[in-house]
């Protein structure tokens, strides 16, 4: 199989590193070759802080996922998250010294280049620069400019920035792992890829992905990224929550949160128990589901709050901003009982939990669909578009043409020299020349009386 048939996302997450290979079928659907997943012992809150234990989880998955597909994998396009990550809002203009031309994908990427060279705080580095809306001259609100006149090009963008340590750190546990980092997508950018449709972006929805050691907010409004947020704070933390509270070891708690966890004590039962082994010979342990789910409760409530403060703070409160499609989330921690119903309580959205269904063909990987999938599949979809971009055959870039004449077919002789074209101004004076030199009949009589009369003399 040729290199760019197909693709590959590398999720290098807090819980679990995937790797997923795949190719877009006939139907432009996403295929799914084969997929390794490693637990991941080096990553903690979504920043690497084992380079030799994430490169060895890496090495795992990737292995995996050539046995299952069949073909050697070299570059993949890996995800990052963090609570090192941040955003901004920045506008910035180029000015076209062809203002006559049609503005091309090459004055966008200028334009992009730019933005790239702000100055950020010391150690950090710009991961993404995602346009908003341009302005061409003094036209707005254009979110296409590829085609249009202009001399001045302007554009808002949304701008991600990564603490530059951290960014290093995952490219050489990759580029250690044997591997080419292809790109390097935001993990919420990822997921809304998958999870997503575009009837949604366009009408403002919010994806929310708990992952295990972060959750990933991106915000859409009319089709175009508003807001993108890391929250340091995942399923992981509510497993340790659960460990501490109900004094069991984490293996258990992790069992407890996935088995029995819910988000509402209200819907459990007091007289509901689950028996814990004891260790090394010690008595079991009964639990209460309903003390279980204060538990989870407590921390998940804490959680959906810091949402919303990053829905206030992009303003999807305001009727301008309203996000009509509600919240979606995904993510591992989306698979908790009940969540959904809290995070409508809590936030005052509608939502639903995130699948990668509408994007992925039926094969036998029907386990990928899940939420907890989202980010891997998402980025297998980031890697599929690089590579049809890469790979589709090249536009001819449109050419201005001046005083186009259509051409006369040559009989006799074929013409030699250029044609000489000349300005609308003037043809115009040589037709009113011509006509000035051109006499009527009338004009004609005058001429001859006034010459006879003049012969007379």
């Amino acid at each position: 199989m040729k290199n760019h048939e197909y693709s590959v996302g590398l999720d290098i997450g807090t819980t679990k590193i995937v790797a997923i290979v795949g190719r877009r079928n006939a139907h432009g659907k996403i295929e799914i070759l084969g997929v390794g997943k490693a637990k991941s012992l080096g990553v903690h809150k979504g920043i690497v802080n084992n380079i030799s234990q994430t490169i060895q989880s890496i090495k795992t998955a990737v292995a995996e996922a050539q046995a299952s597909s069949g073909v050697a994998i070299h570059k993949v396009t890996v995800g990052i998250a963090g609570k090192h990550i941040r955003s901004l809002q920045h506008s910035d203009y180029i000015m076209r010294d062809h203002p006559d031309q049609y503005i091309t994908e090459d004055d966008i990427e200028k334009l992009k280049e730019q933005v790239k060279k702000l100055v950020m705080l010391p150690g950090e580095e710009i991961i993404h620069v995602l346009p908003q809306e341009y302005k061409v001259d003094s036209e707005g609100e254009i979110q296409e400019p590829i085609g249009m006149h202009g001399k001045r090009l302007e554009a808002n963008f949304h701008v991600v920035v990564g603490q530059m340590g951290s960014i290093r750190n995952i490219a050489r546990c990759v580029r250690e792992a044997g591997l080419e980092m292809e790109s390097l997508t935001l993990e919420p950018l990822a997921s809304s890829e998958s999870v997503l449709t575009k009837e949604e972006k366009e009408a403002g929805v919010a994806i929310v992905d708990i992952g295990g050691g972060t959750t990933d907010i991106a915000i859409f409004k009319d089709n175009i990224i508003r807001h993108t947020c890391v929250i340091p704070y995942g399923g992981g933390i509510i497993t340790d929550d659960i460990k501490e509270g109900c004094s069991i070891i984490e293996k258990h708690a992790e069992q407890l949160k996935v088995k029995f966890g819910s988000a509402m004590p209200e819907m459990e039962k007091d007289s509901t128990f689950v028996t814990i082994p004891g260790l090394h010979g010690r008595p079991d342990k009964e639990i209460s589901l309903k003390t279980l789910a204060h538990v989870v409760n407590a921390r998940v409530e804490e959680i959906l709050e810091m949402v919303n403060t990053e829905l206030k703070a992009y303003g999807a409160f305001e009727q301008k901003k309203k996000l009509i499609a509600g919240i979606v989330l995904t993510g591992g921690g989306s698979n908790l009982k009940n969540l959904r119903q809290l995070a409508n309580y809590t936030t005052g959205f509608d939502s639903r939990i995130g699948f990668s269904n509408e994007y992925v063909a039926n094969d036998k990987n029907q386990f990928l669909k899940g939420p907890e999938y989202a980010t891997s599949i998402g980025l297998l979809m980031e890697s599929l578009k690089i590579r049809d971009k890469k790979h589709s055959p090249e536009q001819p870039k449109p050419q201005e043409v001046v005083n186009e004449v259509p051409a006369k077919e040559e009989t006799s002789a074929q013409i030699t020299e250029t044609p000489e074209f000349r300005t609308e101004e003037q043809v115009i004076a040589e037709s009113g020349e011509k006509r000035r030199n051109k006499l009527t009949i009338g004009q004609k009589i005058m001429e001859s009386v006034k010459k006879f009369f003049e012969e007379v003399e």
